[in-house]
């Protein structure tokens, strides 16, 4: 007989199906034998009478999280027996044979509740039985609700989804790079990226106007609540166009994305307010301050961007670095100033962050599509014309091919994530997350190689 799934039983009272699933919960009373079954579409309460010889049987052997193939009729319940706020809370399954697919070991903790009283090592050790709970299902089949949504509104916007590659140049972005040696030129590395950021600019001078992608991004830095050592980015970018049209565009993915996946949910203002980075440290002290009326409300959004960020900064040993990223342009009444390297303190860049309830979830900004602005940069940052050429030189070249003017912007998928389903850290959101730490205990990674595995990489180990 054909699988049926939980979800669609109340279509078939008074018919005999098939289920598969796992045993949720198991009350034994004896002559009658009740269980809750679980599939990933639902829930149904199964009861086994005493003249099913054969799987009463084995019904008084089964425990929870065992993997079962069931047999039964879909009974109407009694009128005052049904619970109607429930999935299913009208029918109940008699149960004519049950098979044994597969056993379980008792669980390590209990996968019935939401599971944060549970400490989050254990969780994140076991984390196959940790996604089992209905919370974790729930976030992890939004995060895929709201992924498929953001790939339909940018491809309706005339938006193409275009890969990037995971092996690339170890170049000075911010954070350090995770490192991958090639085997087949020994001495030399890989980098893994950290963001998609140089790609989407050569896509743009490619002919490509308008990308986007669901991006994995890798960052060696301290984790905390909201950042993990491998990520994702909903990345974008635009040729020929300007600041306030790649931010109407994302406003009008956030709205519509909230409206249709999130109508519990308010967003406080619309169209989102802008702040200047120098309003936001004078009146808030904080760049990406949380501006919503009531913060005890957890379905309000305060959606807001800030703007005109300066773009450079001092570093500790007195030289320029770049304060949001070193490929975005100076606002254009400024660019008379970087070209001369002068008043490098006031130079404002065409720079945004979009901000929800205290959390940065996205950023972005115009680029310099003129190399020698590029140039500028890199030379106020106190780098070498050889280093330049080594580090950014590729980029430089593509530029002097004849660049369109672009900009665009990325979100940090996991921490919007986070924010929506109203979870306290982006672990959560995470299929198989890290700790904080960066360490995957479930797989045991970071873990140690073989030597023949280094031999061949040219690498040795010291001391």
């Amino acid at each position: 007989m054909k699988r049926t799934h939980i979800k669609d039983l109340k279509d078939y009272i008074g018919q005999e199906v098939s289920i598969s699933g796992w045993i949720d919960a198991r009350r034994d009373q004896g002559k009658l034998i009740f269980f809750d079954f679980r599939d990933e579409t639902g829930k149904i309460q199964g009861v086994i009478l005493p003249d099913k010889i054969e799987a009463h049987k084995i019904g008084s052997e089964i425990r929870p999280e065992w993997v079962v193939e069931v047999r039964g009729k879909i009974n109407k319940r009694p009128e005052k027996a049904a619970q109607k706020s429930k999935q299913n809370g009208g029918i109940e399954m008699e149960i004519f044979s049950v098979v044994v697919l597969n056993k379980a070991e008792t669980p390590t903790f209990d996968i019935s509740g939401d599971g944060k009283e549970i400490g989050e090592e254990v969780r994140l050790h076991h984390r196959y039985l940790d996604l089992r709970r209905e919370r974790m299902q729930k976030n992890i089949r939004n995060r895929h609700k709201v992924a498929q949504f953001v790939r339909q509104f940018y491809s309706n916007e005339g938006f193409i989804e275009i890969e990037t590659p995971y092996l690339t140049k170890s170049t000075p972005e911010g954070a350090r790079d995770f490192i991958v040696p090639s085997r087949l030129d020994q001495g030399k590395f890989y980098a893994l990226p950290q963001s998609p950021q140089q790609y989407k600019q050569l896509l743009m001078i490619s002919g490509f106007e308008k990308y986007f992608q669901i991006a994995r991004c890798f960052r060696d830095e301290d984790t905390r609540g909201d950042r993990q050592p491998e990520f994702t980015q909903i990345d974008m970018e635009m040729s020929f166009v300007n600041q306030d049209e790649i931010m109407e565009v994302n406003e009008k993915l956030l709205i519509n994305l909230v409206k249709n996946l999130y109508s519990e949910k308010e967003i406080q203002e619309i169209p989102f307010p802008r702040i200047s980075y120098k309003q936001a440290m004078g009146k808030y002290g904080s760049d990406k301050p949380d501006m919503r009326k009531d913060k005890n409300n957890p379905n309000l959004l305060a959606f807001y961007w800030i703007i005109d960020f300066p773009f450079f900064e001092k570093t500790e040993e007195g030289g320029w670095t770049f304060t949001h990223n070193p490929f975005s342009s100076p606002k254009l009444e400024f660019m008379a100033d970087l070209m001369e390297k002068k008043n490098i303190e006031k130079i404002v860049a065409a720079q945004y962050d979009i901000v929800l309830n205290g959390y940065e979830i996205g950023g972005g900004g115009i680029r310099n599509h003129n190399p020698e602005a590029l140039r500028k940069v890199f030379e106020i940052m106190g780098y070498a014309p050889e280093r330049i050429e080594n580090n950014f030189g590729h980029m430089l070249k593509a530029l002097a091919a004849g660049a369109p003017p672009h900009g665009g912007l990325a979100f940090g998928f996991d921490r919007l994530m986070m924010i929506l389903q109203n979870e306290p850290n982006i672990r959560e959101i995470i299929a198989f997350a890290k700790t904080g730490e960066g360490k995957d205990l479930m797989m045991d990674a970071p873990s140690e190689i073989a030597t023949e595995q280094l031999k061949e990489l040219g690498i040795k180990i010291e001391n």
